[in-house]
């Protein structure tokens, strides 16, 4: 910090408020699969369909998400629905939507076809997948995962959360990665049986409340990127039986002022590629851990090369969970 040698400043510098990070400097280690349920804050556009051999010819967009009705607010398919019967005139009702940090109008064309309104959108409402958790936060219960956004498999835009949930998920196989192709972890859901929340889907994770009993008996230390070495290190995840392993990786560059990229690392466990070809969706969130200490998680495979991947500083995570709370 900066020393001011001027004592009329230090009463200044002394009522400015400060940032202090409450996380703790030990975590519960993560590595668990679990599925992930997001709940979008308005009903995401994802493509359009032809009514009697035409596209409708309002102003919408894939990637917008439908805020209202006729001045009604909706956030699910079925109040979009129940508002669309409810309000429509002449085959039209007025939508709303939210494109970007603006919100705009637009009439929408209806056809009544079979009973039902036909809207010429595809729409979404929730989106499910799975991840892993790399951390727990041990006096707060806030927990990270993913290391990264979700994001809409069509649009590859984020998700725009409303509410949230992690739960228990089981892995019923393995698509092996190959290069050019990321293959993935596939699990059976069992959305009833709720970890935790979530409340931020941020650029280096999804974060929220982790609901379960915790162990803290058994915890890691973290370590600032500043103590992270090329060479040796390990990644935690779950590949088979809900059962945390750890593989050997090799870190192969540090960048300390990537946002999200600060480790490129490749897998040199045989048992890992033998198992998923590198590195595969679903492992995003993993732990990287090094020396003893939590350093960050994994993040982005390499598509031409899916051996080798990118991880983020878990001081990085930390601090975007706290700021979730």
């Amino acid at each position: 910090m900066k020393k001011y040698r001027f004592v009329g400043l230090l009463l200044t510098i002394l009522l400015l408020p400060s940032i202090v990070f409450a996380y703790s400097n030990k975590v519960i280690l993560g590595g668990q699969n679990v599925g992930i349920e997001i709940n979008t804050q308005g009903i995401l556009i994802v493509g359009f369909y032809k009514v009697n051999g035409i596209y409708n010819q309002s102003k919408l967009l894939v990637g917008d998400y439908i805020t209202k009705v006729n001045d009604k607010d909706v956030n699910t398919i079925n109040e979009l629905v129940n508002e669309i019967e409810n309000n429509v005139v002449d085959n039209k009702v007025t939508i709303s939507y939210r494109r970007d940090d603006n919100v705009y109008s637009t009439i929408l064309n209806l056809e009544y076809k079979d009973g039902v309104y036909k809207t010429g959108l595809y729409v979404k409402d929730t989106l499910l997948g799975n991840g892993t958790v790399t951390y727990i936060d041990p006096e707060s219960k806030i927990y990270g995962a993913l290391g990264h956004y979700v994001v809409e498999s069509i649009t590859n835009d984020k998700i725009e959360l409303r509410t949230g949930n992690i739960f228990k998920s089981s892995i019923s196989s393995i698509t092996k990665s190959t290069d050019g192709s990321p293959g993935s972890i596939n699990t059976k859901f069992y959305r009833d049986y709720i970890y935790g929340n979530i409340k931020e889907n941020s650029l280096v994770g999804i974060y929220g409340n982790y609901m379960e009993d915790i162990n803290t008996t058994d915890l890691i230390e973290v370590a600032n990127i500043n103590e992270v070495k090329l060479g040796n290190a390990k990644i935690y995840t779950t590949l088979s039986n809900n059962e945390v392993k750890s593989y050997d990786i090799n870190i192969i560059k540090i960048d300390k002022n990537n946002n999200i990229k600060n480790f490129y690392f490749e897998v040199v466990d045989d048992n890992l590629l033998d198992t998923t070809g590198g590195i595969v969706q679903g492992m995003s969130g993993s732990p990287i851990v090094q020396n003893n200490k939590l350093i960050g998680a994994v993040t982005h495979v390499t598509i031409d090369n899916v051996k080798t991947g990118y991880g983020v500083s878990i001081i990085t995570m930390l601090e975007a969970g706290d700021a979730s709370n």
